[in-house]
């Protein structure tokens, strides 16, 4: 009697390039640290599958979705930040002018700033009207004022959904889409890497929730600052505790310690501060391109 070798299944597929699940977290200005980590992705050859975003995340979210170069992307936010345009500083520091011709710009009625006409300034030209006209996947999350939930967006106009998603309490008026007052995204998931874990081999996360600095005298912080830097001590504390339960593959921490959540006039600063985080992630995706261990996802 002969014996014949029972047959082996085949080893899995190995990928060359991953289909990446990309969630950009909220931060305010730390989340200009973003561009950074698109321009690791794009130097390496890598474009996500899926992107998710928060906040300032959905900003930058949508431009990656779009297609748009992280190097023109960069250009663009440099030029909006640089001297030429101080107006457009002034407002991203919540130091307005009470200029009438800038389009009802500040309904103070609710808010100090209306995000989508503020968007109308900032948002590059490239970008589709909807969000179902992106290349890519994109889920925007909001906060549900009344019901006090987040809310995930992936349809409708991409100018709206982002400005539901910026809209900070006080800064910015909320935002009415289909019935619902929409705040700020960080308010319930200030990073959304849940959201991209469907049909993505790898998820990276890009956490810019940052910690406020250490002032310089025994003043303590002055009114303003603490306002608004208490939705980032409640952001820090809703990322720490998703981290205890879920992690996504990859954690990129941009490490822009004591930059406030205003503090947009400082970019040249944070965009330094976060090339480590660049070259950190840059050597975290070659080892895992490299790896044995890397197969195609069986997700859908």
């Amino acid at each position: 009697m002969s014996l014949v070798p029972a047959r082996q299944a085949p080893p899995p597929a190995r990928i060359e390039k991953p289909r990446i699940g990309l969630a950009l977290g909220g931060g305010g200005a730390r989340g200009l640290a973003h561009l950074v980590v698109l321009e690791a992705l794009e130097e390496m050859g890598l474009a996500p599958a899926t992107v998710s975003g928060t906040s300032i995340g959905s900003i930058f979210g949508a431009g990656v979705a779009a297609g748009l170069p992280a190097r023109y992307m960069r250009a663009h936010v440099e030029e909006l930040l640089s001297e030429r345009y101080g107006l457009i500083r002034q407002l991203l520091s919540a130091r307005p002018r009470p200029v009438d011709h800038l389009f009802n710009l500040f309904p103070m009625r609710s808010a100090l700033l209306d995000a989508e006409v503020m968007l109308d300034l900032l948002l590059p030209s490239r970008l589709p009207a909807t969000i179902e006209q992106l290349a890519v996947p994109l889920s925007i999350v909001a906060t549900d004022f009344y019901a006090q939930e987040a809310v995930v967006i992936r349809t409708g106009p991409l100018k709206r959904a982002i400005a539901a998603s910026i809209a900070l309490p006080v800064i910015f008026s909320p935002v009415m889409i289909a019935g619902r007052a929409l705040l700020d995204g960080g308010l319930v998931d200030p990073l959304p890497f849940e959201l991209v874990r469907e049909g993505a081999d790898i998820t990276i996360a890009v956490d810019v929730s940052g910690a406020a600095g250490q002032p310089s005298d025994d003043s303590g912080p002055r009114a303003l600052e603490a306002l608004f830097s208490a939705s980032q001590i409640l952001q820090r504390s809703i990322v720490r505790e998703q981290l205890r339960s879920h992690r996504p593959d990859i954690l990129v921490d941009t490490a822009s310690e004591g930059v406030g959540v205003l503090d947009f006039h400082r970019f040249r600063e944070i965009l330094a501060a976060a090339e480590p985080a660049k070259e950190a992630l840059k050597r975290q995706l070659e080892r895992v391109l490299a790896a044995d261990t890397v197969v195609a996802s069986d997700k859908t």
